[in-house]
């Protein structure tokens, strides 16, 4: 800085060649004598060591020169007095540089140090030199260091001793030398004060180091220039990039005191890259928890490589990236792979394709298609020599050899290099995936990843998937997935939401709109709590999908204050290489309370909760539907249950501990109740009474066990007479064995309540 330069202040007074009238020879205030009226100053032309020079008699004790012009005191600003003089004759004085400190108003700032150090002159035509710091810090190496309450200053020298000498002053100097406090006064150091060079080339990692050191709490300056960094680099205090570095892939630079996404983007001049670059940092340094990306929207035209980008491929530290958007640019570098090879498939190695062509180009991560595949089966590894691939699920159905295809999806963030990744939370953060790529592939392992607060939206096939078990207690909370398919019939959608392999997954608060499938839920333990999804579309009387699909047969899981809107519940053994009941639990562990289920303009064969069983012998071991609402608007809905005998049907007569009760039915052609109680009327005498519950009964099982049956009234005999005999009661019986047989002693008529159930409770 150089106030001179800068704001073109007039600091330095004029030669003494120009005249003595400025030249005051007391303060230097308005009204005091000159040195233009004394006549025992002169000024002196051709000195050999001044040129033009004052010459003067000392004739006071203190004999005063000061400029009477009003040099400005500004705060930041330091200014340096010099002076020359010599003795020519007489007594030898000694000389210090002096001054007088101004108020506004033209006051004295009293109070103020206003002379320097005093310096003897000891020879005839010895050049002595003395000078002083003026400022309004009291810094080292200043030594007037006046408060803001002085605005100016009338500066000189002071020439002290006996008088009667004669001396010469060369022309006195004012100057601005606040660069010289910089390091001390300016809040940052300069990489390039420690030998930085900012041209692309030569490696400036010690001297971003020794400027680390040096700032000792202050910032740190890269200016303009590419900085090249051959190590990785960690700045302890505040860095600011006017200019950029750049650095090896597997090279970290951290910045601790403003560790987030604008300071790396202007770091590495790339957001992209300056987000690669901050995660590696994350990963790398103990000192923070999460990365905050500023708010910042970032384009992103390739899926990134979390594993690559962190140089990590097992991490189990808890970790948060935070508060920001990716937003895709779309490119080629989003198109699906495709790729088709033959290979074997063994129920006995359930998760292994064996002898499998073209397996070099097949990636992991790639959706598996073909015949006995369920839903949502990934590639989770591969072995080129072997020509093996291990699969996220088994197959169900498989031929012992066949072709199938391979499906990349790309994903704005992809996990899937990672070997194991536990403990990773993203929050306030979108995925604006603009219909061309898919969103989040998570590691193939690893516990608790979290999704919370953020929103997913418009990934062209997937919004997250797991290849593996990184999904283990994964939870996603409160966010909001938006399919690209909004206009798209229901049946035509291919979209899933997400998709779950392992167990104890929390899915809470969220809302999903439109997927072709919005879940679907291997293993058991999952909590699907508070959330919205709605899978409808404009289709007058159209079908509708699944929207959650549980793929494991005895779940151990909770749906719970849903509002399931257009679209059911399917529950499945799709993911089992022997879909056979065995030595197994059959379906059951399921409860279901208090959701709002909803259909509008649909067919009226939809129905909110389908069994279907992928294999023969299964049965109903524990399910409880109670406290939810069904309603069907702009029509009618058959009923809300149903199995789904496209492969298999249920075994009706193992049933047992399923309950539907306390729900609420609108629109509903037949409610579901189990127990259910029914009144029934005999009309006419007769000793065998066959009563009718199958309607009510869930899933059109079998009356296997009669509760109750109690009389309301008289039971009368062709008499008249009222009979108090009690019958006995065979369930299972009828042509579906769904109806309840009532045998009295003898024919009789009347009313009775009778509570049948379609399971027998344990």
């Amino acid at each position: 800085m150089n106030k001179a330069i800068t704001d073109g202040l007039q600091l330095m007074p004029p030669a003494f060649l120009d005249g003595l009238a400025v030249w005051s020879s007391e303060d230097g205030t308005p009204g005091g004598a000159t040195y233009d009226t004394i006549g025992t100053a002169a000024v002196v032309t051709g000195d050999p060591d001044f040129g033009g020079t004052l010459e003067f008699l000392k004739t006071d004790s203190v004999q005063k020169l000061r400029y009477t012009g009003e040099t400005p005191i500004l705060p930041g600003c330091y200014l340096r007095i010099r002076a020359r003089v010599k003795a020519v004759s007489g007594p030898l004085p000694s000389v210090r540089v002096a001054a007088w400190a101004g108020q506004s108003g033209g006051a004295h700032a009293a109070g103020l140090v206003e002379t320097g150090t005093s310096v003897a002159l000891t020879g005839y035509g010895e050049v002595v030199e003395v000078s002083a710091i003026v400022g309004t810090g009291p810094r080292t190496g200043v030594d007037f260091a006046w408060t803001t309450d002085a605005i100016y200053g009338h500066f000189g020298i002071d020439l002290t001793g006996a008088a009667g000498g004669i001396v010469r002053v060369d022309d006195i100097e004012i100057e601005d030398v606040t660069s010289v406090f910089h390091r001390t006064m300016m809040d940052w150091v300069d990489v390039r004060d420690f030998g930085a060079v900012g041209d692309g080339v030569t490696d400036n990692t010690s001297a971003f180091l020794a400027a680390n050191l040096a700032a000792a709490g202050r910032g740190i300056l890269v200016p303009e220039g590419v900085y090249q960094l051959d190590d990785s680099v960690t700045l302890e205090y505040p860095a600011r990039f006017a200019g950029t570095v750049t650095m090896p892939e597997d090279k970290h630079l951290i910045l601790r005191r403003n560790f987030d996404l604008p300071t790396y983007a202007a770091a590495f001049g790339d957001e992209v890259l300056g987000f690669k670059k901050g995660m590696r940092a994350l990963m790398i340094f103990a000192d923070h928890e999460s990365f905050d990306l500023g708010g910042r929207r970032i384009e992103v035209d390739a899926p990134i490589d979390m594993a690559a980008a962190t140089g990590q491929t097992t991490y189990e530290i808890r970790r948060v990236l935070r508060n920001g958007q990716f937003n895709v640019v779309p490119g080629a570098n989003w198109d699906t792979s495709l790729q088709q090879g033959t290979a074997s498939y063994d129920a006995g190695t359930p998760t292994e394709l064996t002898g499998v062509s073209n397996i070099a180009n097949i990636e992991v991560g790639s959706l598996v298609e073909g015949t006995g595949v369920g839903r949502e089966v990934y590639v989770t590894d591969k072995n080129v020599g072997a020509a093996t691939i291990t699969l996220s699920q088994p197959l169900y159905g498989a031929p012992a050899s066949q072709t199938y295809t391979f499906k990349r999806f790309r994903y704005v963030l992809d996990f899937s290099g990672f070997d194991k990744l536990s403990k990773f939370t993203i929050t306030d953060v979108e995925v604006q995936c603009q219909g061309v790529a898919s969103g989040i592939l998570l590691a193939p392992s690893g516990e608790t990843f979290h999704l919370k607060d953020s929103f997913v939206t418009k990934p062209k096939d997937r919004g997250v998937t797991s290849h593996g078990v990184g999904c283990q207690d994964l939870q996603i909370d409160r966010c909001h997935f938006t399919s690209d398919e909004q206009a798209t019939a229901a049946t035509a959608r291919v979209s899933v939401g997400f998709n779950v392999n392992a167990n104890d997954a929390k899915i809470r608060d969220n809302r999903f709109q439109r997927f072709g499938t919005t879940m679907v839920l291997d293993g058991n333990g999952h909590l699907i709590v508070g959330n919205h999804w709605f899978q409808g579309d404009n289709v007058t009387d159209g079908p509708r999908v699944a929207g959650l699909v549980f793929t494991y047969p005895n779940v151990k899981s909770v749906v719970t204050g849903n509002y399931v809107d257009n679209s059911f519940i399917e529950w499945t053994n799709e993911h089992d290489a022997a879909p056979d009941f065995a030595a197994e639990f059959s379906f059951g562990g399921l409860t279901v309370t208090g959701n709002i289920f909803t259909v509008n303009d649909a067919a009226s064969w939809v129905s909110w909760i389908v069994v279907k069983p992928y294999g023969s012998g299964h049965f109903l071991q524990g399910l409880s539907v109670t406290g939810n609402t069904f309603k069907s608007l702009n029509g009618t809905t058959d009923r809300i249950e149903k199995v789904d005998t496209s492969i298999a049907d249920l075994v009706y007569g193992s049933v047992r501990n399923v309950v539907f009760d306390g729900n609420t039915f609108n629109g509903i052609g037949q409610v579901t109740q189990n127990p259910v109680t029914v009144q029934f009327d005999q009309a006419s005498e007769a000793a065998d009474w066959q009563v009718d519950v199958s309607g009510w009964l869930p899933f059109g099982g079998k009356a296997r066990e009669v509760v109750s049956v109690v009389a309301e009234g008289a039971i009368t005999n062709g008499s008249g007479t009222a009979s108090f005999a009690f019958p006995y009661v065979t369930p299972e019986t009828g042509a579906e064995q769904n109806e309840v047989t009532l045998s009295w002693p003898e024919a009789v008529k009347g009313r009775v309540h009778v509570t049948a159930r379609v399971d027998k409770p344990v």
